[in-house]
């Protein structure tokens, strides 16, 4: 596993949260949100946290590698449901072989946790499509950290 840097304040760096509310196309036929949105809602904070560190994917396309998700976790533990406000936080843990992204859903309400997850993206560079064994140094270089 990675560890930041001394100095390196990771609740500013690397992590970032979203909030919204579950719209009623997002249900299910039990008026819950149906299992396969929580993994937009997790793309959603990917997205904003990788905005955050100015490498969100139009920057990792035009630096030359692309970053799939090659494993996706989701444990769900309470329902969403319509209206319902929730935070979505994402957290990058790993980054030195893959990047590894832990997120966390949360009732705004009541704080309550609802589900959690993680996905992990490997670095391939677009030329020869071959997946990196270490992370390209951009991305040390976008988090701040010295590889």
């Amino acid at each position: 596993m990675s560890r930041p840097s001394p100095g390196i304040d990771m609740s500013k760096t690397f992590h970032h949260a979203i909030t919204l509310t579950p719209a009623f196309h997002d249900l299910d036929p039990m008026n819950v949100v149906w299992h396969g949105n929580y993994i937009r809602y997790f793309e959603v904070a990917r997205c904003a946290l990788l905005q955050q560190i100015d490498y969100d994917y139009p920057q990792m396309r035009d630096s030359g590698y692309a970053w799939p998700v090659v494993d996706l976790r989701v444990k769900y533990v309470r329902p969403l449901v319509y209206g319902q406000a929730v935070e979505i936080h994402a957290t990058i843990v790993e980054w030195e072989n893959r990047l590894k992204i832990e997120y966390e859903v949360r009732d705004v309400a009541s704080g309550q946790r609802l589900t959690k997850g993680y996905s992990i993206q490997v670095a391939v560079d677009m030329n020869t499509q071959e997946m990196l064994y270490v992370s390209p140094p951009v991305l040390f270089e976008k988090l701040g950290v010295e590889p």
